[in-house]
């Protein structure tokens, strides 16, 4: 008689917006990977259970890494997870017994980007600007999406080369750390949404959300209609009048997205020393395509004063890499 054929791994990365699942066979192959809409669905492993019932796997998952865009806690004893913008939560141990699993790892969604670097091929990024990234050094991660993901992966004492050194991953909510303007439109536009929001985060602004909260505060400032009163009401529609140069204001838009994503960048080289490079994720820096790289981005990332030769020298990547998240979780389960 054959024998069975082994049971997959579960790989989950739960934002927001969406729900992105695949399988990790025997092989280290990554497959059958599928997207569903987080609003169709009650909770995470309600998403899971939808995804795995339309595989028809012969054998069902027993192992499972999930990437969520949340804080997770350090302590066992409190396994509960809520998603940072959306109304989802989990049990660890409630989603194990709902899923018949035996191991079920969960870390923050950017943790699994920063795991993943190590594992990452050169045509996996592309390079904006700086040098040579410092071997070994401390690496810095972030990306805005629905909301703004923040890590780093730091090195340990080995002197093993990369990527068989080892690493930590660092779980960070640095998106929601104070955004800060570096000229006076900045500070105008932050005026307006202190105004309404009371503490601006740098999430606030660097997001899908955020560069309609951006439109509207200088649809504000210039006596124009906001974003929501016009066609131009979603992320999307805003890049795509913006990168067409059909919108004025949504041109604006895109580079003081993009101006004060450079600031947030330089201030989390500078605070994690992270001469190993920085490394953008999330959607929206993708589909903004070769306009990133002549956007005011890196001008604004060198703009340090006495540091600008510092963060000169440091290369800045995009990830290109659909779901980068699954390469980490896939280091994570395969390190036991």
């Amino acid at each position: 008689m054959a024998e069975p054929a082994p049971a997959p791994k579960l790989l989950a990365d739960m934002g927001g917006t969406n729900a992105r699942f695949a399988l990790l066979g025997e092989d280290g192959k990554i497959t059958r990977f599928e997207t569903l809409a987080c609003g169709e669905y009650p909770g995470p492993a309600a998403a899971a259970a939808a995804y795995l019932q339309s595989l028809g796997l012969a054998a069902a998952p027993m192992e499972a890494a999930f990437a969520v865009a949340a804080p997770v806690p350090l302590q066992e004893a409190d396994d509960s997870v809520t998603l940072t913008n959306r109304a989802w939560s989990l049990s660890v141990a409630e989603t194990k017994d709902h899923l018949s699993l035996a191991r079920l790892h969960v870390v923050n969604d950017f943790t699994a980007i920063a795991l993943a670097l190590p594992h990452l091929e050169t045509s996996d990024m592309e390079q904006v600007g700086g040098g040579t990234a410092q071997e070994g050094g401390v690496k810095a991660v972030l990306g805005p999406g629905t909301g703004l993901g923040v890590s780093g992966l730091v090195p340990s004492s080995s002197s093993s080369p990369s990527p068989s050194r080892s690493w930590t991953p660092l779980a960070s909510e640095g998106g929601h750390a104070t955004m800060a303007a570096a000229n006076d439109r900045e500070s105008a536009v932050l005026a307006i949404l202190r105004g309404k929001l009371g503490h601006v985060s740098a999430e606030r602004l660097l997001s899908g959300p955020g560069l309609v909260a951006i439109a509207g505060a200088l649809a504000q400032l210039e006596n124009q209609p906001a974003p929501d009163e016009t066609p131009a009401e979603t992320p999307d529609e805003i890049t795509r009048r913006g990168l067409s140069g059909e919108d004025g204001l949504c041109a604006e838009t895109l580079d003081m997205f993009c101006a004060m994503l450079g600031t947030v960048a330089a201030d989390l080289v500078l605070t994690l020393g992270a001469r190993g490079g920085v490394y953008i994720g999330g959607g929206i820096v993708l589909r903004l395509g070769p306009a990133f790289a002549a956007s005011p981005f890196r001008a604004r990332f060198e703009d340090k004063g006495r540091y600008s030769d510092y963060l000169a020298g440091v290369p800045s990547w995009v990830i290109t890499r659909d779901v980068p998240a699954f390469a980490g979780l896939k280091a994570l389960l395969l390190q036991g």
